[in-house]
């Protein structure tokens, strides 16, 4: 049972404190997941977020169901996945009931553009933290780049992306590298 509040309070922090979505929140699943409860390693992180990303659902809901499971199961996924919702619900229920009245007000657009310029900083962040961890070869490098340039110039589904990324790894390592790395 503590456990299973110890992934609710947890997931409930980062749910309360995140703002800006999914990938905002990656820097602080880092912090929390990884380095200071040791639920998943970093490369379980990533590969929860990136699954999280393909399947339907909220991106956030998606990775604490992941991490809750590997931590208790079924009752962790269950304990995980309120515990990142509760927040923002309460949150959105109060200010549903006051958006309308405050949104047209100069300095609440004011604050919202400073948000989204805090959220873009915190996503580069959790990209950059990312970058370092996968690209660990040329394989990985030239996959990167290709995913990257086709995301900006394309309007190819993300999920073909992961999709694709995921055979294209299986191949070359299996078949061209042996599960070994590139050099």
């Amino acid at each position: 049972m503590k456990t299973l509040a110890e992934l609710f309070l947890a997931f409930a922090r980062i749910g309360g404190l995140t703002f800006g979505g999914g990938y905002a929140m990656l820097p602080m699943l880092q912090r929390e997941v990884v380095e200071n409860k040791h639920w998943a390693t970093e490369a379980e992180l990533m590969d929860y977020y990136a699954v999280g990303q393909c399947v339907p659902g909220v991106i956030a809901v998606n990775t604490a169901v992941f991490v809750g499971s590997k931590v208790k199961g079924l009752a962790g996924a269950v304990a995980a996945s309120l515990g990142v919702i509760f927040p923002s619900l309460a949150i959105i229920i109060a200010i549903a009931a006051f958006i309308q009245s405050f949104s047209e007000l100069e300095f609440v657009q004011n604050a919202f553009a400073g948000i989204r310029v805090a959220v873009c900083v915190l996503i580069f962040s959790a990209v950059a933290k990312l970058y370092k961890k996968a690209i660990v070869d040329k394989f990985t490098f030239i996959l990167f780049a290709a995913v990257f340039a086709l995301s900006v110039f394309t309007k190819i589904s993300p999920i073909l992306f992961v999709i694709i990324a995921a055979v294209l790894g299986i191949i070359v390592h299996v078949f061209f590298l042996k599960g070994g790395k590139a050099k």
